[in-house]
């Protein structure tokens, strides 16, 4: 064994560096975080060869004195906090005090700066094996300037695991993006190899916020997003969410910030996923650009090296707020609210492509042009297998589409109507091949696809009965014993009556040892030793669950599908407005019951195109 002995300050940085400095954006993002910190509202960024070469980042706040600048490439250096009780509520973006020292420790680093009571400014760079600073004065104005060359010139085993410049470029410009939807008060500037890439002015304003987030995240998601500020229990969400149409193939347009900091959180990610559980079509992924603030106190930032991560002290509580909240939004969609949103439009009509795959609706805010590009249903399962249990449910089915069909037409009230008294969806005119209702609205033409949006219907109106008559609970013939952690039995020990009120009845048989006596009448043939593990896993790791609920609404939405209109049905008028007027008073009509769009307007505008009228 060799001798025990202290690193030297270079190789002590240098390990911190692997914890802090991946590639370029990673000293990016620390710098980026330096600036906002220090009060910037301008940062402008400059970097060559995917920041490899050369990053340059100078901002206007309120620099760094000359006294303090050799200390700040010191390892732990910081002013962000001094005591423990800072770190129980940290305010700031940086805190650590490491980036500064980690960064020169595998580049070449100098550091500008100049405080609003000095004459001139100063720069820093260190040298030598022990990286001792060296101070000289420099024109400079009120700011702080970063200089970073040659990153990873002295540690080639990192370099070579950098990929293309473009790849590293594309890293870097993502955490612009993220920095950029963080703070709209800033205004950022990003060049890259003497092109400018963004040119980005402070957004005061909501339409100037909205303008950037067009720019940053495209302007199909502004015309397709759904703006949100709630506030309640020391808690308020904020921002946008894409409609469940506007869904995409990978989870790459999702930001969500705590309290001005971009984090990546399985508690979130589980809020939103359930969120948009009903209406997201199978594979796809919600598109969101939402802040969460609350107090400080309540957050623990200090639980990841480059701080992607952090811990709510209540998390049940924070993960409640998120879904109930963001659940209700996507709930209160109606034709009505989306029609509406074509007269607010801010940015020109984008084309179909551009708007994403499943862009096939009239957004709230902005228009974007349809795609009937739709995949087919997404399988079932087993869960049809089921469906004989339940003929008293059927029954119920039965009646509502009888309900549905029979129910007392609405019909125009003559050419001259005056159009703020015509629906939402419109007086309905036809049936093409047995699928598609075609109406007059307002706007133009409405398409609706039939059994879609009967579906839907008719499987808000189940989950409503269910809802009302609760989860009825049904013995076992034979009580289920299941093996599990002592983990896993504390918790359900614990949590007994929690999981009886699901429709469970669960006793402790022994330290690692569970006897299930009861189910959920609905979820009688369900393999009772998996429920219950999968309800233990959301217990343990929200501190709540909804599995008996999803599988209770996978069997009704089955059962809805079935009990439905089906393709090919010959409907008269009377029963088309009926279903029209329907759709416009049922929750997340917009799609149906596995994601897909159930209806979608063509404008007066858009036919004319088709025409070319007016040329």
């Amino acid at each position: 064994m060799k001798k025990i002995q202290l690193l030297s300050p270079r190789l002590a940085n240098q390990i911190s560096a692997g914890e802090v400095v991946e590639r370029p954006s990673s000293a990016v993002k620390e710098l980026l975080e330096n600036a906002l910190d220090a009060g910037a509202t301008r940062v402008d960024l400059e970097v060559e060869q995917g920041g490899v070469k050369l990053i340059r980042i100078r901002d206007d706040g309120s620099g760094i004195p000359r006294e303090e600048l050799a200390l700040a490439l010191s390892r732990h250096a910081t002013s962000k906090i001094s005591a423990l009780e800072d770190l129980e509520s940290v305010g700031s973006l940086g805190f650590r005090g490491e980036a500064l020292a980690s960064i020169s420790s595998v580049s070449k680093l100098s550091l500008s700066a100049c405080t609003e009571d000095q004459e001139s400014g100063w720069r820093v760079r260190s040298e030598g094996r022990d990286m001792d600073a060296v101070v000289t004065p420099v024109a400079h104005p009120r700011g702080a300037t970063v200089e970073v060359r040659d990153l990873f010139f002295n540690t080639p085993a990192r370099r070579k695991f950098l990929r293309t410049e473009k790849t590293e470029f594309s890293h870097l410009e993502e955490v612009v993006k993220r920095m950029a939807l963080s703070r709209f008060d800033v205004g950022f500037s990003l060049r890259h190899n003497q092109r400018t890439i963004y040119q980005l002015k402070p957004a005061l304003s909501e339409m100037e916020r909205d303008r950037r987030i067009a720019m940053l995240c495209g302007p199909a998601f502004i015309e397709n997003a759904l703006c949100v500020d709630i506030e309640a229990s020391g808690l308020r969400l904020w921002g946008w969410v894409g409609l469940p149409t506007f869904s995409r193939s990978q989870a790459d347009m999702q930001y969500f910030y705590v309290n001005g900091r971009v984090v990546r959180d399985k508690l979130v990610a589980h809020a939103v996923r359930q969120a948009y559980r009903d209406v997201l079509y199978n594979g796809r992924h919600p598109t969101f650009v939402l802040y969460l603030e609350l107090d400080p106190a309540n957050v623990d930032v200090n639980v990841h090296p480059a701080k992607h991560e952090v811990r709510f002290r209540d998390g049940r509580t924070v993960h409640n707020f998120l879904f109930s909240t963001l659940h209700r939004v996507l709930a209160e969609v109606r034709p009505k609210d989306q029609l509406e949103g074509q007269a607010q439009a801010l940015v020109p009509q984008v084309s179909g492509a551009e708007a994403g795959e499943f862009a096939g609706q009239q957004p709230m805010r902005l228009r974007a042009e349809v795609t009937s590009s739709w995949a087919e249903r997404p399988p079932q399962g087993q869960i049809s297998e089921q469906l004989s249990v339940y003929r008293s449910m059927h029954e119920a089915v039965d009646s509502l589409v009888s309900n549905a069909q029979s129910a007392p037409p609405v019909l125009p009230g003559g050419e001259t109507e005056d159009e703020q008294q015509i629906p939402p969806l419109g007086y309905a005119l036809a049936q093409l091949k047995g699928v598609y209702i075609l109406a007059e609205n307002a706007q133009g033409l409405i398409l609706v696809d039939t059994h879609a949006a009967h579906e839907r219907i008719t499987y808000e109106r189940l989950k409503t009965t269910w809802s009302e008559q609760g989860i009825t609970s049904q013995p076992l013939l034979v009580p289920v014993s299941v093996t599990v952690s002592q983990r896993e039995a504390d918790c359900a020990e614990q949590l007994q009556e929690l999981i009886a009120r699901l429709g469970l009845v669960v006793e402790r048989m022994g330290p690692e040892s569970l006897m299930v006596r009861q189910l959920p009448a609905l979820l009688r043939q369900a393999d009772v030793e998996q429920l219950l593990r999968d309800l233990l896993a959301d217990l343990m790791e929200q501190g709540s669950s909804d599995l008996v609920e999803a599988r209770h609404n996978e069997i009704l939405s089955t059962m809805a599908c079935h009990g439905s209109v089906r393709a090919n049905r010959k409907l008269t008028i009377p029963e088309m407005n009926a279903l029209l007027r329907d759709m416009e008073n049922t929750e997340r009509s917009g799609q149906c019951n596995h994601g897909r769009p159930t209806w979608t307007q063509l404008a007066l505008d858009e036919l004319d195109k088709l025409f070319l009228r007016g040329r």
